[in-house]
């Protein structure tokens, strides 16, 4: 089987299979692959993957989620099935196919501490050895069909940033940033990276955006007077939604509920919206 033939394009494409650089899934087929990336660690990009990948569940569409932090995988904690392991099951003696676990409302999620017997085990590893853990997590699991898979990345442009921008079919990425020049500054790296890889940008979503007060429901701005708006101008690309800082959220997040904090915040609504909007 060749890579075109599991290719969402297949049949609209002029690329010669020859010379196509793009890998595929060999266990499926992806409609989507959105990329979920920040400047810096700390922003919230997880988070956002979560709330984005709930989202799109609860809307209709099936969903998979890459946690491609290898170093720093944090996606089976906000679904709650850290206590679980992704089964490998052997095709023949060179390869395996992982089965990933699924969340209780069906997304299908594959991490590299899904794999490993202890979470707390750190990855010291380097870059190739990596990038190529990555690229077998995504090629071997066993996807199903799929209409959106979601790559939670590591922060920065080093070396997986550069993979799934340069090998994956990667149709939009998402970028997180939070309200402060010295954020956006590092952002702005990101959103130029995907530019010069010629990779579209759905949009970003300005993470801890605000606080609202509980007694008359005002924004306070607590990290900048600059709007959310003004900063998506600033990197030139359309912005999605603002997120607040939710402590009810951070809550649900840490005990590994994500789907089950309340679908009625509106933040989390526009997102959607403007995301289905955005994507092409």
């Amino acid at each position: 089987m060749s890579n075109c033939d599991n290719c969402p394009s297949k049949g609209n494409c002029n690329s010669d299979e020859s010379t196509c650089s793009r890998i595929f899934p060999k266990y499926g087929k992806i409609k989507k692959i959105i990329g979920v990336i920040s400047g810096k660690g700390g922003v919230g990009k997880s988070t956002v993957t979560g709330i984005l990948a709930v989202q799109l569940k609860k809307a209709g569409y099936k969903v998979g989620v890459l946690d491609a932090d290898i170093t720093g995988p944090s996606m089976p904690r906000f679904f709650g099935i850290n206590e679980k392991r992704a089964d490998m099951i052997p095709i023949s003696q060179e390869d395996i196919k992982f089965l990933p676990v699924e969340t209780p409302l069906g997304i299908k999620v594959i991490s590299l501490n899904l794999l490993t017997e202890e979470e707390e085990e750190p990855v010291i590893w380097r870059g190739p050895l990596i990038t190529g853990v990555l690229t077998q997590m995504y090629t071997d699991t066993q996807w199903d069909d799929l209409d959106y898979l979601l790559i939670d990345m590591p922060p920065g442009t080093g070396d997986i940033a550069l993979t799934i921008m340069q090998s994956l079919p990667v149709d939009g990425m998402v970028i997180v940033s939070t309200p402060q020049d010295m954020v956006s500054m590092i952002v702005k790296k990101v959103v130029i990276m995907a530019q010069k890889m010629d990779v579209n940008i759905v949009g970003v979503v300005e993470n801890m955006s605000y606080v609202k007060c509980s007694k008359c429901g005002e924004k306070l701005r607590v990290f900048s007077k600059k709007s959310a708006e003004e900063q998506a101008k600033y990197l030139g690309i359309p912005l999605l939604a603002e997120m607040p800082i939710n402590l009810d959220l951070v809550d649900s997040l840490e005990k590994g509920e994500a789907e089950k904090f309340a679908n009625d915040y509106e933040d989390y609504k526009i997102l959607l919206e403007n995301f289905n909007n955005n994507i092409k």
